[in-house]
């Protein structure tokens, strides 16, 4: 099997060196050993490990959920199925406290544009009140 140094395994996930070191700080991948000389020598395998890291995180999976998911590995479906069902709720939540705030905003700005404005800010009148 082919390896990698950790810069070619870097550019190969489109990843830098640092995140990578992170990666195995954190344990989430494993650091080779270093040879009495040379560099330390990556399996190509960790291309699709890193790849599955950066892709759960743009699901909104954390690193500590993420390492989880990789212990768990592809044999145990119905836990990876319960994560995500738990993370879809949080996403939901997210999204309604999130629009929940986008219709307060709005209303703040409404009221700011409709008042007089030499009278001050009612915006910060209304951020300000109890």
């Amino acid at each position: 099997m082919k390896t990698l140094t950790i810069g070619k395994l870097a550019q190969a996930t489109n990843v830098n060196v640092e995140t990578i070191r992170y990666y195995q700080c954190i344990g989430l991948i494993d650091e080779p050993p270093k040879p009495a000389s040379g560099y330390r020598q990556y399996s190509k395998s960790l291309i699709d490990t890193i790849v599955f890291i950066k892709r759960a995180q743009q699901l909104g999976f954390q690193l500590s959920e993420i390492k989880e998911l990789l212990d768990l590995g592809s044999g145990n479906c119905n836990d990876v199925m319960s994560m995500a069902q738990v993370k879809r709720e949080k996403i939901i939540k997210h999204i309604d406290d999130l629009t929940s705030m986008q219709t307060e905003l709005e209303k703040l700005i409404e009221s700011c544009q409709n008042t007089d404005k030499s009278q001050g800010c009612s915006m910060i009148e209304t951020l300000l009140e109890k």
